[in-house]
């Protein structure tokens, strides 16, 4: 199996999904408390989500295979905490988003297997996308990096209440210039449909921190989406285990003009700069 997809477009932009994957290995998944099994915090739909806008706009989109149980791939190798103080998950989680165990009682990865992960499975992808931006970055001068990540709206463990639809992050302004902040809050503002925050509870994961690098030509912006706004969050267990049935067309075909806009509203800051760079 293929660690990862990666689609090679033109235009200065990168759509990373680190959390789309729900592949879980036989022999790991027979490690874990059943109920994780099915690896119910993927962020479901990503790829279905933005691989429409990936064609239209001719972006590069960089998709892994194995889920986030199997090691997370956008907390940092060494496992610091991102947000200190905060309930959350780490490299290779131990629980789930509800906080109940991830793994049988003495089946948790030790510091080893944890390390061996990292080689296996987080920097194969972290060398591709890394690979992909320098590739854009020598093309435009400047290039826009997008985290697209969704979550269930409720979740006690992580935030209280019901997280807005659109959680906008650029590190508090650090991963992106100004103008394009500036911009992604007036794509936001002139749109009354979904409810949003700009670095609220997510702020950005690790490659949003790491990879934007605004002076360097590389501006990084991560989408927390609350998956109300795409899909049916009560449906039932697709067949298999594989995740909740409930992707719905409809209810997403606005999501998805909207995050474009955003995407839109973002690229075109970026143009006049990488046009002076380029």
């Amino acid at each position: 199996m293929d660690l990862f997809s990666l689609r090679r477009g033109r235009a200065p932009l990168l759509i990373s999904l680190p959390h789309d994957g729900a592949y879980i290995p036989a022999e790991l998944a027979a490690r874990m408390r059943p109920e994780a099994r099915s690896a119910p915090d993927t962020d479901w739909w990503m790829s279905r989500l933005y691989g429409p806008i990936a064609e239209a706009l001719d972006a590069s989109l960089i998709v892994p295979a194995h889920s986030r149980y199997v090691i997370d791939l956008n907390r940092p190798p060494d496992d610091v905490p991102l947000y200190p103080g905060q309930n959350t998950t780490g490299l290779c989680p131990l629980r789930r988003f509800s906080g109940d165990p991830v793994y049988l009682e003495g089946e948790a990865p030790g510091a080893d297997e944890i390390a061996a992960r990292v080689e296996q499975f987080w920097r194969p992808y972290h060398e591709a996308l890394a690979g992909e931006l320098a590739r854009l970055r020598s093309l435009h001068g400047r290039v826009l990096l997008w985290e697209g990540h969704s979550i269930a709206s409720t979740l006690p463990f992580l935030f209280d209440g019901d997280l807005p639809e659109l959680n906008l992050g650029t590190v508090g302004g650090a991963s992106c210039r100004p103008g394009t902040e500036a911009a992604l809050r007036g794509a936001l503002e002139a749109q009354s449909r979904f409810s949003w925050v700009l670095n609220g509870r997510f702020k950005g994961g690790y490659i949003t921190r790491h990879y934007g690098r605004p002076d360097d030509g590389i501006e990084a912006v991560q989408l927390e989406t609350a998956q109300r706004a795409y899909m049916d969050e009560r449906g039932p267990a697709a067949p298999g285990g594989a995740g909740p049935a409930g992707f719905e067309p409809e209810r997403a075909a606005p999501l998805q003009s909207q995050v474009q806009a955003l995407i839109d509203a973002a690229l075109a800051a970026i143009a006049p700069v990488a046009a002076n760079v380029a």
